[in-house]
């Protein structure tokens, strides 16, 4: 397929986290990346000793920028009427996704997502923007799967730090996810 080549709406973008917490790619390319989501799980089931399992992270509002942040520093200079600008080293950004809360999807004891809160280990996550739709059971980042709509993926070694809800009276709940980011960001791919 074909990098997204004309103006339209990330309305089925995707996030997904690999389950398996000790999973590392076979190389950092978009293939290394890819085999690590070849098997979608849902969020009650039990993982296997298979390192290509996935759980997605669903019924998201909102997310957030995704990419390297800036690494540049605004430096004023005496007697000059502008800031110059330097490189420096940028920060790892955290990433917020906002969602609408389903409670089972988050349960503790019997979620994937929900146990992976604040429990120290580093998964792999993927961002997957697409404008189309990729049908049931497609989210599988292979030719069969992702690759049968223009897609752009981003990879990332993070955690899921933190998980609040905010409960509402007018509109649906809605909980924040924040991921801290461990590496680089690797992408964009497409496939």
């Amino acid at each position: 397929m074909s990098h997204i080549n004309s103006i339209g709406a990330g309305l089925f973008s995707d996030m997904a986290m690999n389950v398996d917490a000790a999973a590392v790619p076979a190389s950092y390319d978009a293939a290394g990346f890819a085999a690590m989501f070849g098997d979608e799980l849902a969020v009650s089931d039990t993982p296997t000793a298979a390192t290509d399992e996935f759980v997605r992270i669903q019924n998201v509002r909102e997310f957030p920028a995704m990419g390297t942040p800036p690494n540049i520093v605004n430096v004023p200079t005496y007697g000059q009427s502008t800031s110059q600008q330097i490189q420096g080293q940028s920060d790892a950004p955290n990433l917020e996704l906002q969602i609408n809360f389903v409670g089972t999807d988050w349960d503790d004891a019997a979620s994937l997502l929900g146990s992976s809160v604040g429990d120290g280990n580093q998964y792999i996550f993927r961002f997957a923007m697409l404008n189309t739709d990729p049908g049931t059971d497609k989210y599988a980042t292979d030719a069969s799967g992702l690759g049968t709509v223009p897609n752009t993926l981003w990879y990332w070694l993070g955690k899921i730090e933190a998980f609040s809800v905010q409960p509402s009276l007018t509109d649906a709940n809605i909980a924040t996810v924040t991921l801290s980011i461990q590496s680089d960001f690797y992408g964009a791919f497409t496939i």
